[in-house]
């Protein structure tokens, strides 16, 4: 083996899994960062760790390649809470911390403090690296553990508070792994008996439904879903992740279900009397706490980590597999169900979706001043490029997003916060890193942006040249509802402190960064303030001043 230093190992691995950006916030193993130096690796300097973190989980989300961040000991409760999100959405990050040195452990070493356990709960590999000759092993094991199965977050502590432990030399093989450089590493066939029991079930029912998850959109299978609705005449409702893996004009489309949804995808659920989850866990999100399908409803789930199937609803068929090759084989020995067989559910399902439309679009084509986020959302909708990708906040952000915002061309994608509020603007930025030649656009609150808003100066530098639109009420106004029950229905005094923010313009605080910002207070000039953005090839911030009183709907429990 040849003799090298850690660092360099470390080096030429990412650089031979094709990371193409590694996020950081200093002082954490600059040798290695130093030996990238003639390498494609661009080394993204941020302002804060769990920036560094969203910011990896948006690379990754949207290149399918484990996003890499990293930072020094004091930042690494940070870095850790950064993960909570990517391992929420199932994306593959690999975290490097600083780590404590035994001959200093329980002496009060300057910025020492054993964070290891903190790693714990969001990830789902974490190692401790003790010694430069089990970084490289160590660090395959990081990317087989990222790519493999269902994606999440891995962590590798690398002992002294910087990593400094990698500029020890020693006798190291930089071998890489390439089946794992990105996701899915493995597409494991189904058993055929376990699909063909699944059709027949499909079959047999009057009412089925499919609900798509992330799955789907991780193995690329959103052509063989929407070709086996169609075979099958099957309508499709997704989960937030799965949102562009089935046009909005598509007639077998019902919308988000869940949570954050369109009320029709919840009406549906309700009446079907069969459900197949591909490419879903059934989590709380996507069934609103598994209200919808109701406890009872048959259903058919198909995921690549066993211990989910069945997880959340007893399961009538359980398919172990890959997504992409599941489903393909699906279609190849299905039995297409003509139109008009289906006619009475699909027409119902149809007849839901319009009634939903009808009760909503008044809103998003609404002229009213303060403007009303549904017309935002419609904005977005028209302006979103054809191979545009939208990343959505959290909270009310990703509720008018899921809902509000149309999927209109094949191309286009979406991603979204799984829950940490901020998460939105610089994951963007990630997403802009494995996308560089495609549009990105960001939709958040006032309340998002600000948790991030340093970044500017990041997006700036590097020339990550993302669209961040933000609904700028002044408030956190998803919170009127909470601090109203908690005034027993009389608020009164100050209540308004805890949820409302001074005014700000968010445009001119982008200028001050050396960012364009843009301000609009009417609905008129939003689609030239949108299309003028995504024309000007710089960080954009377009502050559009809403209506604090504008609530997205909540899912009665």
């Amino acid at each position: 083996m040849p003799k090298m230093t850690g660092a360099r190992a470390f080096a030429e691995m990412l650089n031979g899994y094709g990371v193409s950006h590694i996020f950081f916030v200093p002082a954490i193993m600059a040798k290695a960062l130093a030996e990238m130096e003639d390498m494609p690796i661009r080394r993204v300097m941020v302002h804060g760790e769990k920036a560094a973190a969203y910011m990896a989980d948006g690379y990754a989300r949207a290149s399918g390649k484990p996003g890499v961040c990293m930072a020094q000991c004091i930042g690494a409760s940070n870095l850790a809470a950064g993960l909570r999100d990517a391992y929420m959405a199932c994306s593959p990050v690999i975290a490097i911390s600083g780590g404590t040195l035994p001959s200093a452990r329980y002496r009060h070493a300057y910025q020492e403090i054993e964070d290891f356990s903190q790693f714990g709960p969001v990830t789902k590999f974490s190692a401790s690296v003790d010694a430069v000759t089990r970084l490289p092993d160590l660090l395959r094991q990081a990317f087989r553990e990222a790519a493999s199965g269902t994606p999440r977050p891995v962590h590798l502590q690398i002992q002294n508070r910087g990593g400094q432990m990698t500029e020890q030399e020693a006798d190291l093989n930089p071998l890489v792994e390439q089946q794992y450089a990105r996701v899915p590493a493995f597409r494991p066939e189904p058993e055929m008996q376990h699909v063909r029991d699944a059709l027949a079930v499909l079959a047999k029912a009057q009412r089925p439904v499919i609900v798509a998850g992330g799955g789907v959109v991780r193995s690329g299978a959103q052509r063989e879903l929407v070709a086996l609705a169609e075979k099958l005449q099957i309508p499709v409702v997704t989960s937030l992740n799965a949102k562009a893996a089935i046009l909005d004009s598509h007639p077998l489309a019902v919308g988000i279900s869940g949570s954050y949804s369109r009320e029709c995808a919840n009406d549906t659920l309700l009446e079907a009397d069969l459900v197949f989850f591909a490419g879903s866990a059934a989590g709380g999100m996507v069934t609103h706490f598994w209200h919808f399908p109701p406890p009872g409803t048959p259903v058919i789930q198909l995921d690549i980590n066993a211990s989910e199937l069945g997880r959340n609803y007893p399961n009538s068929v359980s398919i172990l597999g890959d997504a992409k090759v599941t489903l393909k084989h699906m279609l190849e020995a299905a039995q297409a169900k003509s139109p008009e067989a289906a006619r009475a559910w699909t027409a119902r399902v149809q007849e839901l979706v319009a009634k939903w439309r009808a009760e909503e679009e008044p809103k998003r084509d609404s002229d009213a001043v303060p403007i009303r986020p549904e017309r935002i959302c419609k904005e977005i909708t028209e302006a979103l490029p054809a191979d545009g990708v939208l990343v959505s906040d959290t909270g009310h952000a990703g509720m008018w997003t899921g809902a509000m915002v149309y999927i209109k061309h094949p191309t286009q994608q979406y991603f979204r916060c799984a829950g940490s509020l901020g998460w939105g603007f610089p994951a963007a930025l990630g997403v802009k890193c494995a996308l560089p030649d495609k549009p990105v656009l960001c939709f958040t609150g006032d309340g998002g942006f600000y948790y991030h808003i340093a970044e500017l100066e990041t997006a700036r530098r590097h020339n990550l040249n993302v669209v961040v639109v933000v609904n700028n009420n002044s408030g956190l106004n998803q919170e009127i509802t909470l601090n109203k029950v908690a005034y027993n229905n009389n608020p009164r005094g100050g209540w308004t402190d805890m949820w409302t923010f001074t005014d700000n313009n968010f445009a001119k605080i982008a200028e001050g960064f050396g960012c364009a910002g843009i301000q609009v207070e009417k609905p008129g000039e939003l689609k030239g303030a949108l299309n003028r953005a995504l024309g000007m090839n710089k960080p954009v911030v377009i502050d559009v001043v809403s209506d604090v009183n504008v609530l997205a709907k909540r899912v009665p429990h």
